[in-house]
């Protein structure tokens, strides 16, 4: 049976952005709840050479959005990258969600052997198959984001748990 490319993409990246847009409800409560400003939260990095938490979840979006658009050729709404607040960041999130539901199957079914080039890092490209590029690079550069950012409000004490990442916004 061959994979489709929408159900291995889409509906993944809208379940993922969910449970971050979950988690994000969390660390705010957490904050209030805590009597503390969630800017100290927002601004929070694991190790001074990583990005801070606000980036994180800005590039979460950006790889679903992004992927999408490089493989199916779709236009992507473009989104400023000045989200700061828990609020603003939630509002991306689920802009990127409502642009996700946009997407048809079509768009994205039988794409598997296109040719896809993106940047990596500021001066490089790099060239992968659909397929390839979706499973061994989007994909797991989604979690990677969407699981620096769990661990960030983990790490600052937030009650969040292996279940909110995993079916936090079911």
């Amino acid at each position: 049976m061959a994979l489709s490319m929408y159900t291995a993409s889409v509906p993944v990246f809208q379940h993922m952005l969910r449970n971050l847009a979950h988690i994000l409800d969390k660390g705010e409560a957490s904050a209030q709840a805590r009597n503390f400003d969630p800017a100290v939260l927002a601004s929070y990095r694991l190790a001074p050479d990583m990005l801070p938490f606000t980036r994180q979840i800005l590039i979460a979006c950006d790889a679903a959005k992004n992927c999408v658009v490089r493989i199916s050729g779709l236009e992507a709404p473009k989104f400023d990258d000045q989200e700061a607040t828990f609020p603003e960041l939630k509002a991306r999130v689920q802009k990127t969600l409502d642009w996700l539901a946009t997407v048809p199957a079509s768009a994205l079914d039988g794409t598997e052997d296109k040719d896809v080039t993106f940047p990596v890092g500021r001066d490089k490209t790099r060239t992968m198959k659909a397929q390839a590029y979706l499973l061994n690079w989007a994909l797991p550069n989604l979690f990677f984001h969407i699981t620096t950012a769990y661990a960030i409000l983990r790490h600052n004490g937030v009650d969040v748990g292996k279940a909110d990442y995993l079916a936090g916004g079911q």
